[in-house]
């Protein structure tokens, strides 16, 4: 197998029994363990169990039992997804031992759909610290160039997808934990509404703004991911008890006719953008209102507002999951969680309800701009993926992010390449959409992508890690 298929080509070509599980299975594996020890995507390989249950799809398929467009599709699970029978460490020392006896909700899921699992994948050390050296495991790499950061904290699902080692994985998103690093990995990331995706089984960050949703190489392939996972969860609490709607059914429709608000001063007055990615971001505008979408510019209360609230709800609601394991086994988180975690130690209770009332304003705010527009557009990050060694420490906290605003909201937000910078990495915008109604925006995002060729360039990690 040559290339790399989408999920999409490749539940075509195995529906029609043109391509073996099994084939594809061993593809994927021989990707892992030629990159794995440069990439570091991985933190417990299933390989054999891949093996295994790629056989047992292609028998299911060959005797008239296929399943969807998930069966026999190799994918790999964010190293917080609780999984029976495999560790699941959320890359820390704290779990380095932990072996779950149930699967969380969207591993059972996706294991009914038939797909196969090919590992664990890295993550900033319980889905906040990182990129970090000092835990069992080394942070994840950019295929695109691997002296590059993947982006936090879904860091190995960015770096797998991209590098072709899986070709869908879950993430979890706090304050942009799949769009960044589907952002500077130059893949699709889609954070659903919250309670779209049940969290049960998911290590938690904070409770009140954790999302789960998939990456992939595409809209489509991430629509195709949502179903299989989306659907109320009595098991959560904060599980939305809504219809699930076909996600694919209005992919081919176009962006003609939606109308698009565009939050410019995010980018260019709040968190300027490096020049590179304010011409992409202004090249995709065009290439949409060419396509016949209709581009108005909106104003929301400045980014700084969104990021303080969302700052301030997370480190408390962090800080309160983690304090027994700070008190006894508190060198056992690496450096940059633990000082990240004890700042939530500091923020009063009325500090916390102030943000939380904040969050209220904040969002009747962004609900009365919704009126007159189908979906935002913004800015995914400043620029392209920063070299590994220069992620600071309090990296995150220094400027405020385009993504946390819709963490704090709970409305689907989606990652989407526009491009390449001056380095030849990849460049995102963000879509985002109203609540519960992901289909439009991934009508948008694959609208887009069929508008422009930024689907068809891969990494060829292999060639960047021989010029290293």
């Amino acid at each position: 197998m040559s290339a790399i298929p989408t999920i999409a080509e490749a539940a075509r070509q195995i529906e029609r029994k043109a391509l073996s599980p099994v084939e594809l299975t061993a593809a994927c594996s021989a990707r892992i363990e030629q990159l794995q020890p440069v990439l570091h995507a991985f933190i417990t390989p299933t390989l054999e169990l891949a093996a295994e249950q790629a056989r047992v799809a292609e028998r299911e398929i060959a005797r008239g039992a296929y399943r969807g467009p998930l069966h026999g599709i190799p994918i790999g699970l964010k190293d917080i997804y609780e999984t029976a029978g495999i560790r699941t460490t959320a890359h820390s020392q704290q779990l380095i031992d932990n072996v779950p006896t149930t699967d969380a909700t969207v591993v059972r899921k996706l294991a009914g759909a038939g797909t196969v699992l090919m590992g664990k994948l890295a993550t900033h050390e319980f889905a906040l610290g990182g990129p970090s050296f000092d835990l069992p495991w080394p942070p994840a790499r950019n295929p695109w160039n691997p002296d590059r950061h993947t982006g936090g904290s879904s860091s190995g699902s960015g770096a797998a997808v991209a590098a072709g080692l899986v070709l869908g994985a879950t993430g979890s998103d706090t304050g942009g934990s799949i769009r960044t690093p589907a952002a500077f990995c130059g893949v699709a990331g889609i954070k659903p509404t919250y309670g779209r995706v049940s969290k049960a089984g998911i290590l938690p960050l904070a409770f009140s703004l954790d999302h789960a949703g998939p990456l992939a190489w595409s809209a489509e392939d991430c629509a195709l991911l949502l179903q299989a996972t989306a659907g109320h969860d009595a098991r959560d609490p904060t599980s939305a008890d809504r219809p699930v709607p076909d996600f694919c059914a209005d992919l081919a429709r176009g962006v003609r006719g939606l109308r698009i608000g565009i939050v410019r001063h995010f980018f260019e007055r709040d968190n300027p953008v490096q020049p590179a990615t304010h011409a992409a971001l202004e090249a995709a505008i065009g290439e949409l209102r060419a396509a016949g979408a209709v581009i108005r510019d909106v104003t929301l209360p400045p980014l700084i507002e969104w990021t303080s609230a969302l700052t301030i709800v997370t480190l408390s609601e962090g800080f309160a999951i983690h304090r027994e394991r700070l008190r006894s086994r508190f060198f056992d988180f690496g450096e940059r969680l633990r000082d990240r975690l004890l700042l939530g130690a500091t923020i009063s209770a009325p500090d916390y309800v102030a943000a939380l009332q904040r969050q209220r304003q904040l969002c009747t705010n962004l609900a009365t701009v919704m009126c007159e527009v189908d979906l935002l557009l913004t800015a995914a990050t400043g620029g392209e993926a920063p070299l590994m060694n220069d992620v600071p420490k309090w990296g995150g906290f220094d400027k405020p992010s385009f993504m946390m605003p819709f963490n704090l909201s709970g409305s689907p937000a989606m990652s989407v390449c526009i491009g390449f910078g001056p380095n030849g990495l990849p460049l995102a915008m963000q879509l985002i959409g109203k609540p519960f109604d992901e289909p439009t925006l991934l009508r948008a995002a694959h609208g887009y992508e069929r508008l422009t060729a930024w689907r068809s360039r891969r990494p060829e990690p292999a060639e960047a890690i021989t010029r290293r």
